[in-house]
């Protein structure tokens, strides 16, 4: 090993490597023993924003900090405000609405500070179940304005591509699907959502599952705020909420972190295969306006990835 390469730890602290029986020493020297952050089981230290990680009815710091929180009452609750979580919202205030149920609350939990803030993702969408859920959508300035007019399909090599021809029926066949900024979309469904009556809070991060005494879920609560980095409370200090609901819809997305709770308080994955995942990377361009064609889409496979990727 290079010490060298080391270097900038071991100054950071105070000329004591990072590994070894100097790790524990140093550390207390700095103070995290007498805070009672501690140290994990390799050794590093516990550095974290969320009090149940500090254990706060043991932490001297958190002696006199109020730590009840306030109740909401709905009857759905869904968290994550992606386009699944405000369809839905959509969906149940029409049933209710329809049903002469105008008192019936939906609120969307939603992370991000802005609805539609954390949809990253270009797409292309098929719009039957938008036709379903809001036949007018057009009427209503819906961000679909770029209908698909071409697909193109390419088999890339090191050196060139090889045109694949895309018949009918494809699933690369996009000829009547849209091209869209999903952030956009759901910017827009939050409007239509909002309008019918639901009740959307973003910038609140679902952090817990709450259980009733026999099991089953009742309802959520969001993320303190104002929680230092060493796990104290700062003079800024607020107490997540409770939202509690006949019916608790999670649509944070894959493996999100309630969505896990669940599966470990039901065993959700007993006798199941393991997941499995794939790293998508997401590039912005910029091109020149004679390359760009407004309506098409490229569909490619091969290089620079290896051919077993697709077989």
């Amino acid at each position: 090993m290079n010490p060298q390469r080391l270097w900038p730890a071991s100054r950071w602290l105070g000329s004591a490597w990072t590994r070894g029986a100097a790790w524990p020493a140093v550390m207390a020297r700095r103070g995290y023993a007498a805070r009672g952050a501690g140290l994990t089981s390799h050794g590093n230290p516990i550095i974290t924003t969320h009090p149940s990680m500090t254990q706060p009815s043991t932490d001297p710091r958190w002696a006199n900090v109020e730590m009840e929180r306030y109740a909401d009452e709905a009857d759905v609750v869904i968290v994550g405000g992606g386009p699944a979580g405000m369809s839905a919202a959509i969906r149940l205030k029409q049933l209710a609405q329809a049903a002469g149920q105008d008192e019936f609350r939906v609120c969307v939990i939603e992370k991000s500070a802005t609805v539609g803030g954390h949809i990253l993702s270009g797409a292309c969408l098929e719009p039957s179940s938008l036709n379903e859920l809001i036949p007018d959508w057009s009427d209503k300035g819906a961000p679909l304005k770029t209908p698909v007019t071409e697909d193109k399909f390419a088999i890339l090599s090191e050196t060139g591509r090889i045109p694949v021809p895309i018949l009918k029926g494809f699933p690369m066949n996009n000829h009547g699907n849209y091209i869209v900024r999903m952030g956009h979309f759901v910017q827009w469904l939050g409007e239509q959502a909002e309008a019918l009556g639901v009740e959307i809070y973003p910038g609140f991060g679902a952090s817990e599952v709450l259980f009733h005494e026999d099991g089953s879920v009742k309802g959520i609560a969001t993320n303190d705020v104002g929680v230092g980095k060493d796990g104290a409370p700062k003079d800024s200090f607020e107490r997540g909420m409770e939202f509690h609901a006949k019916c608790t819809v999670f649509g944070e997305g894959c493996r999100g972190q309630l969505t896990k709770q669940l599966m470990n308080h039901f065993d959700l994955n007993a006798d199941n295969e393991n997941q499995t995942y794939g790293i998508g990377l997401k590039e912005l361009w910029q091109v020149t306006p004679e390359n760009h064609h407004p309506g098409r889409i490229e569909h490619t496979v091969g290089w620079p990835l290896p051919v077993r990727t697709f077989l």
